[in-house]
């Protein structure tokens, strides 16, 4: 028997190798195609963005002018993929808002090539082509009632041109950021020239447009941490092969001396006097050096890259509201690495108007090779999240949040190629939903145009050609929109799963989106039970008669009974179900498609 299972499998593998590549069927994510569709939820966005004033925080929560709450269902839009052909724009714009999506974050706008001039020896020139580009995908944006979010530093490298100091080995500059006088002079260059460019579309300054609900400062970068992860020794003299690296030796040296210079004003004579060596001063400590430190010390230390970072969100929110005018929400910074405390990193984030984290379940572990230094691979666990809640990106999150302050998530994923990626999306998005948290941005759309992206294989972080996790976006805007036009909210379940007369009333699980599109094409709905939710203030007179679904008979099934539905088909005994949901005649309940 076992032979014969393994010639038929044999068998059955060379039958399929023998079929041509092109007679498989192809499932793509057609960004062109503008199709009507029931899953179409753009309704629920109001157009156009900002059309009565900006974003505000009230009791902690994004608010409109009007002061109704504003939750955020976003997705990033990297590099390239922010800024699409001008013709390609509202075909993307369109899309998205198909989709339920509310707002944009423009990512590594300031990689080199990207928004800034790519043919100068310098970096301090936006390219007004790209520029031009951005524009109009804001603008189309804002006309289909979806927002923007503004990334300042990210990814932005260095040229001679620019008065920087070891501009090869500093790459993106982590850490160095905060503290490096010449790249603080020059992020605000770069803020300056872009949040006070006006866009020849909307006719606003983006300093001045409501459609910008959001700038962020820098991305994923907290001195704290570097230090924690000996990224602030000196020791980086060539071009770096990563993100992640420690700075280079002029760097370190010019941290040591602030901090010296910090010293003396938080700390005793004594204590000073105890840590220095014989160049008289006090060196910073390494990682390895934490255990047996003198714990005034350490904590010393700790405080003075806490004073940094945060006396750079105050400067940094200064300027841009008092010198620049900037009138959007700002947010500094997220909390990113869950490997250690983000507390240090979360108190001073908390000064702004909002606070944020990533969160990605199994990133990719990047394999380098060992001679070359560079990527040649990647690894990843492949379990689900599910079945590891202590460790699951909910539970990273959750020590994000702080009283009376919006709490977002920019970066979220379960990258490619996890098997269980479908859970990603439903099970964030519902704890988001639970604990009230206001927006999710996705990460990410792409990191191109998408609607000149071919049919290869999936990229790790890439939505645009995932058609699980697209149609995953448009599906949970849907699942709330599942109430007809003029009355719908929030919808939670009742405790004993029963419709309650114009209250808690809840459409058919199975039939709610097949109705809503029958409902917007002015037919009517075959469900009674939807019926009833167009505003009568009384359980359906029909519910005695639903027979859209037979009941499904399992020996171990538990089905929810139908409210109301005493003489249903599925049971016929004519006696109202009791408090508990159970027919009289046995443990199944009605099918709980027909709920």
């Amino acid at each position: 028997m076992q032979k014969q299972m393994i010639v038929a499998l044999l068998v059955g593998a060379s039958a399929l190798a023998a079929r041509g590549a092109d007679e498989w069927p192809a499932f793509t994510m057609d960004w062109r195609a503008g199709v009507e569709s029931p899953a179409d939820v753009s309704f629920l966005l109001s157009a156009p963005a900002g059309k009565d004033g900006f974003i505000t925080v009230k009791d902690g929560h994004f608010v409109r002018p009007d002061g109704s709450r504003l939750r955020i269902w976003g997705i990033n839009a990297t590099g390239a993929a922010g800024l699409p052909d001008k013709a390609n724009a509202p075909v993307i714009a369109a899309a998205l808002a198909r989709r339920g999506i509310n707002c944009i974050r423009f990512h590594f706008l300031d990689k080199v090539g990207t928004l800034i001039a790519a043919d100068r020896d310098d970096t301090r020139t936006l390219d007004p082509q790209a520029l031009d580009r951005l524009d109009r995908f804001v603008f189309e944006l804002k006309q289909r009632g979806i927002y923007a979010d503004l990334n300042l530093n990210v990814y932005r490298t260095y040229k001679p041109g620019d008065g920087v100091r070891d501009c090869v080995p500093l790459g993106i500059a982590k850490g160095a950021t905060y503290f490096d006088a010449r790249l603080l002079e020059l992020q605000r260059e770069y803020a300056r020239q872009l949040l006070t460019h006006t866009n020849a579309y909307t006719g606003h300054a983006y300093r001045e447009e409501p459609a910008v609900a959001v700038v962020e400062f820098v991305n994923e970068n907290s001195l704290v941490e570097a230090w924690t992860q000996n990224r602030l020794v000196g020791t980086q003299t060539s071009k770096p092969t990563d993100t992640w690296h420690d700075i280079p030796p002029s760097y370190a040296a010019d941290l040591t001396q602030q901090y010296n210079a910090w010293l003396p004003q938080h700390v005793t004579a004594a204590q000073l006097a105890a840590w220095r060596d014989a160049s008289g001063l006090v060196p910073r400590l390494r990682k390895e050096e934490f255990a047996k430190a003198d714990p005034a010390r350490f904590n010393a230390e700790a405080s003075f890259y806490m004073d940094v970072e945060s006396g750079f969100f105050r400067g940094m929110a200064k300027f841009l509201r008092e010198e620049l005018g900037v009138k959007n929400l700002l947010i500094g910074d997220s909390d990113h690495n869950h490997g250690m405390s983000g507390y240090p990193h979360v108190a001073a984030l908390a000064q702004l108007d909002a606070v944020d984290g990533h969160v990605y379940w199994q990133h990719p572990h990047y394999l380098n090779d060992p001679r070359s230094k560079r990527r040649s691979g990647f690894s990843i666990p492949n379990t689900p999240m599910v079945d590891d809640p202590p460790h699951s990106s909910v539970v990273q999150l959750s020590r994000t949040a702080v009283v009376g302050k919006p709490f977002t998530i920019t970066e979220a994923n379960h990258p490619f190629p996890a098997e269980f990626a479908c859970e990603g999306v439903p099970v964030l998005a519902a704890y988001a939903a639970l604990q009230d948290w206001d927006g999710i941005f996705w990460y990410s759309l792409a990191h191109q145009d998408v609607t000149t992206m071919g049919q290869s294989a999936l990229a790790y972080f890439d939505f645009a050609k995932d058609a699980v996790k697209m149609n995953q976006l448009a599906r949970l805007p849907a699942d709330l929109a599942a109430r007809p036009r003029g009355a719908r909210q929030l919808v939670r379940w009742p405790a004993d799963g029963r419709v309650r007369a114009g209250g808690d009333q809840q459409h058919h699980i199975g039939h709610r989106r097949t109705d809503l599109a029958r409902e917007r094409q002015g037919d009517r709905p075959r469900c009674r039970g939807y019926a009833a939710l167009a505003g009568a203030d009384r359980p359906p007179r029909d519910a005695a008669r639903c027979d859209e679904k037979p009941a499904r008979r399992r020996a171990d099934a538990v089905h929810r009974h139908h409210a109301r539905c005493a003489r249903c088909p599925a049971h016929r005994h004519g006696a109202a179900p009791p408090p508990d949901g159970r027919l009289a005649h046995g443990e199944q309940r009605h099918d709980v498609e027909c709920e």
